[in-house]
């Protein structure tokens, strides 16, 4: 395996892969079928900084996702399979790389902390509806489920350079299941070579957009998701990072993280 991180809750094996009625102003507390952790946060800062974001969608997601710089990297902390009843789950207090993406665009299109209860669980469930078969557990479920909040550009920015290729979602190659309880999607993934990234593709990122590390694995789409931060310096990965040296959500050089990758597919919120 190379040495890049995963994908924690969705890959399970590979270590990747509402309204609320509980009150939201508590830093850890299991209630109603519900498990709120806000860990440094409270009510009040939350809404605090929802309200005091950006105008533009790009500075929204880059002055939100800071926010989060430093948090502890936690995988599996949502709760549901086949077996056991899904948990509606706000854990701020540790997140790992699709877990804080969830959080950061719940927050981008949330105008209080009321709002972004309902976004959260509107993102991360299928129609809503907390359940374990509802929930996005593919990077490619985004643009398919949510496709009036975020849109795959990955073509649109590669060109003739992109792949296409036919997916068996959840399905290994030996037949057998990754989220055993869930369906195999066949999907049409798109990513862009490494080996084809240069410098003016790069500039046709934007920050804020959302990106996947493409993966060759059969029946999953990507291993590792983060948000493309440009900066004076350079062009950055902000991400909740399982590598031991981080272990934490960092700013890495977009260009050094991907050299031994396979590629990468781009996401546009709007």
């Amino acid at each position: 395996m190379k040495n890049f991180d995963i994908y924690p809750k969705t890959l399970l094996i590979l270590a990747f892969v509402m309204t609320f009625i509980a009150p939201f102003n508590v830093n850890s507390e299991e209630k109603n079928n519900e498990i709120i952790k806000l860990g440094k946060w409270n009510q009040d800062n939350l809404e605090g900084i929802i309200k005091a974001k950006p105008g533009t969608t790009d500075r929204q997601i880059e002055f939100l996702s800071a926010k989060f710089l430093g948090t502890p990297y936690e995988a599996n902390t949502l709760t549901g399979d086949i077996n056991t009843p899904e948990v509606f789950t706000v854990n701020l207090e540790g997140m790992d790389c699709f877990t804080y993406i969830d959080y950061v665009e719940a927050m981008r299109l949330s105008e209080n902390v009321d709002d972004f209860r309902g976004n959260l669980q509107n993102i991360r469930y299928q129609d809503g509806n907390v359940a374990f078969e509802n929930r996005n557990h593919f990077f490619s479920d985004w643009p398919t489920q949510n496709s009036k909040n975020v849109r795959d550009v990955t073509f649109e920015i590669g060109g003739t350079k992109t792949i296409e290729v036919k997916k068996k979602l959840n399905l290994k190659s030996d037949g057998s299941k990754f989220l055993p309880g869930i369906p195999v999607a066949n999907r049409r993934i798109y990513y862009i070579p490494t080996s084809e990234i240069d410098d003016d593709l790069l500039n046709k990122l934007h920050t804020g957009d959302y990106v996947g590390i493409y993966t060759d694995i059969e029946g999953l789409d990507v291993t590792h998701t983060g948000i493309i931060i440009k900066k004076d310096d350079g062009i950055y990965l902000r991400h909740a990072s399982s590598r031991k040296k981080n272990y934490k959500v960092v700013d890495e050089d977009l260009k050094q993280y991907i050299q031994n990758t396979p590629g990468m597919v781009i996401f546009r919120p709007q």
